[in-house]
Formats: structure tokens, sequence, C-alpha cells
């Protein structure tokens, strides 16, 4: 009898263990076409055909959509994860290098942060946090145009030699000489996003991995997200391209920025591993006015300062504070959504857009430099998020209260492209 009663016991456990396995996993996965009502399933189909056709020409292995408008969500895992050494099938929860897209899930948020607790004002120079920033008419640059790209700094520091550290990063940022005058000029820099990062780190005391981890990423429930991704999520990490140092090693689970890697693998510019799931969080947070789920993040005149012009009038780019609105960049606006929407996309070959007006926004995630770095999925970027929008069914997308003026198509002439950023 008492065998008996302990198989029962047994038995009742594995179940219930089954049944709290199967609600988490449905919570974090909406079924494939499941609950996607307010989204057009033909377009959504174009959507497959299209990235399907980017996997079949080459130009990324690939790749995880997420498409979400109102509780409508439309979640699909397309091609291979992984072509070397051996091929792996692409699954929902694969967790990406999100290259620049770190931009805005990490440097920008964690220094809006302290902005928000009046530790560091936008309109302050640099230098009244990091003390050494001065030099060359550095002494005047502010917060504010590091965020807007506006600070008449390089794109980037040289990675050709073997320096480490993220404070000779800020050394090596802090002895270039300016490329514009501060605050006349959109040039898009890492080297912005990585100063901002330092900012938090001296303003806050605290490594900026562990800020964003605490500060956002854990209490969002973004499980998945963070710099530095532990070995036993290695398997679910999408490869890049191989070690310089190494061809013989794929890039697995370390960044694929170079100036990244030689900070450590941890910057505000670059260096956050994420998933699709982690990343809707994240989205829907911004859309939600800075809360998800009862917990608030930011206050709503933060998420509104974060994502409205903030580029001096005028200027051809429309930036926010670390987000993009209307440049060169804006790929994945597509067509249909509005100037006013915003987003941000990553080299490795990811994006995110969202539109505040229409409740709408879709994640691409893909590791198009994957195994040797031709892979291009610019033109799909602006394929999807026009597609994207066209899958709304309840939304007028010809008379958009609030959206900014279009622009003419020659306004942002002149400013050339980096691939994927």
């Amino acid at each position: 009898m008492d065998r008996a009663g302990g198989g029962l016991r047994m038995a009742i456990r594995r179940w219930l263990a089954f049944l709290t396995l199967s609600l988490a996993v449905a919570a974090v996965w909406p079924a494939q076409a499941s609950g996607a009502s307010g989204l057009d399933e033909k377009v959504l189909r174009q959507m497959d055909a299209e990235i399907n056709q980017a996997i079949a020409h080459a130009q990324c292995p690939g790749a995880v959509l997420w498409v979400e408008h109102g509780n409508s969500r439309y979640c699909r895992a397309y091609g291979k994860r992984a072509l070397t050494p051996k091929t792996e099938r692409m699954t929902k929860d694969t967790i990406f290098d999100l290259a620049s897209l770190t931009k805005v899930v990490a440097g920008t948020p964690a220094i809006m942060l302290l902005v928000e607790r009046g530790q560091v004002k936008l309109d302050e120079p640099v230098r009244t946090y990091l003390p050494e920033f001065t030099g060359d008419g550095k002494e005047t640059v502010t917060v504010r145009e590091l965020l807007t790209h506006t600070s008449g700094q390089a794109p980037d520091i040289e990675t050709k030699t073997g320096w480490q550290g993220r404070d000779t990063a800020v050394r090596m940022a802090c002895a270039m000489k300016l490329r514009s005058k501060p605050g006349t000029t959109f040039t898009y820099s890492d080297v912005n996003l990585f100063i901002a990062g330092a900012i938090v780190e001296r303003v806050s005391g605290m490594k900026l991995e562990d800020f964003v981890k605490q500060e956002i990423y854990q209490p969002l429930g973004m499980v998945d997200t963070g710099y530095l991704p532990p070995t036993l999520k290695l398997s679910r990490i999408a490869p890049t391209e191989r070690d310089p140092a190494n061809t013989n090693v794929i890039l697995r689970g370390v960044v694929h920025d170079p100036t990244a890697r030689h900070m450590g693998g941890v910057a505000g510019h670059a260096g956050v591993f994420s998933t699709a799931r982690d990343l809707a969080r994240y989205a829907r947070m911004i859309l939600n006015d800075g809360a998800l789920d009862g917990v608030r993040i930011f206050q709503p005149e933060t998420v509104k300062l974060m994502t409205s012009v903030q580029t001096p009038p005028g200027m051809a780019a429309r930036r926010g504070l670390g987000w993009d609105i209307d440049s060169i960049y804006s790929r994945p606006r597509g067509s249909v959504f509005p100037p006013g929407s915003f987003g941000h996309t990553g080299y490795t070959g990811t994006c995110l857009w969202i539109d505040p007006y229409s409740k709408t926004f879709f994640i691409f995630l893909c590791n198009r430099n994957h195994p040797d770095g031709k892979g291009n999925v610019l033109p799909l970027y602006s394929t999807l998020g026009t597609l994207a929008a066209k899958a709304v069914k309840d939304f007028d997308f010809n008379s958009v209260p609030g959206a900014l003026p279009v622009r003419e198509p020659d306004v942002r002439a002149g400013m050339n492209p980096i691939n994927g950023k």
C-alpha cells in the first residue's frame, strides 16, 4: 500500500511539473498564429516569404520575427541558427548579439534613469562626470549631444592594436580630435554611447552590466538579456563571424563588435545579447509609457523625452535620445509607419521599430554575418517595416494625428549609412 501511495504521489508531482512547464512555455511563446486576430494573416505570410527568400539568397542563415499590435502577437523562427561547424535549426528562443541595438536597450536607458533621478543632467558638459573629457573643444560637449550623435566625435576608435579595457577606450576617446563643432553636425558614433556608458559607471558606482541587469532587465523579466552571456546558454546563442584572433573559431557568446570586444565585452554601444521575447517585453514597456505588468521602469515624461526629436531644428537627421526617428538609418520604418515612430538597428542583422500611434512594433533578429560576413539584410529591414504596418487591420496610417511632417527624400542626402547600424 505504501509503495502504491508513493507511486501515486510521484505521478502527481510529475504531472504538476509538466503542467507548470507547459504554462510557462505558453506564457513565453504565443502560438504562431494564435492571438494574431488584429494582424492580417495574408500580410504575415508575405513577411514569412520575404525572410525565407533572404535565407535562400544567403543574406542570412536564419532569423526570428516578432510582430505585435495591441493584444495581437505573431512570432516565428526561420532557417538555421548556425551553418558551421555544424548546422542548427533556428528556434524562437535563440539569443542574438544585438550589436548597436545595445544603444537603446542599455546605454541610453541606463543614462536616462540617472537623468530621471537627477544624478545626470542632459545639458551638462560631459566633463562634469568625466573630468578627463577635455581638449580640442570637448569641454563644451554635452550629454544630450552624445545621445543625439551631435557631439562631433569620430564614428569609432581604432581597434587594430592590442589595447584592452574600458578605461583605455575612454582615454583613447578623450585623446581624439573632434570632427565637427559640437551641436552642428549629425555623425553616428559608437564613441558617444560608450562614453555615455562610462558616465553611468562613474555616477552610479556600478558596472554597466550590473546596472542594467538590476534596474531594467530583472524588473522586466528579460531573463535572457544581458552582457557576457553565461556558458550554459551557449547552445542557444546565434554565432557570428570567425574570430579575427583565431580564424578556426567562430564567435559565439562573444560580442562581434571589435571595440566592445576590446573593452571586455561590455560597452554602452554594443555587447548586449537578447531574444525576441525579451525585446518584445522591453518594447511593450516603452509603448506603455515606461511600465509593464505593474513594474515601472521610467516615468512617462522620460519615455517621451527619449523618443521625440532632440536634434537641433533644421538638422537633416531627426533623432531622439539614443533612438533613431528619421535619418538615413531609418530603414525599418518602411513606407507606411509615420515619421515619429522610432527604433534602431544593429550591425549583426538586428532591428526593432516601434510605432506609438498605432501601438505596433516589430522585431527582426538574425545573424546575417554568419559565417563569412557577407550577408546583407538592409533592404529586408525596409520591406518588413512596410509589411508590419500593412498587417495592422484597425488603424488608418493615411491620417495620423501627432505624426511628424514627412520630409522630402533628398533632405537626408549626404549621410553615408554603416551596414546595419
